[in-house]
């Protein structure tokens, strides 16, 4: 995330804003490289995924698809 993206529409710094948004990309940026390595698992088995890869996240019971 870029400095711009601390501060808010107004020009003001937004530091909880910006947390808020930094964990949000963490959290999304773990599961692309969770699905990926799925995706590569099953290729190198061999296998394909043919229909919609639903994963629950234990901690937050989040359902990433």
């Amino acid at each position: 995330m870029a400095a711009k993206d601390r501060k808010n529409s107004e020009g003001y710094s937004a530091p909880s804003a910006y947390a808020a948004m930094k964990k949000i990309a963490q959290e999304e940026d773990r599961f692309r490289k969770l699905r990926k390595a799925i995706l590569n698992i099953c290729d190198v088995a061999g296998f394909e995924i043919r229909g919609p890869l639903v994963l629950i996240d234990k901690k937050t019971g989040k359902a990433w698809r």
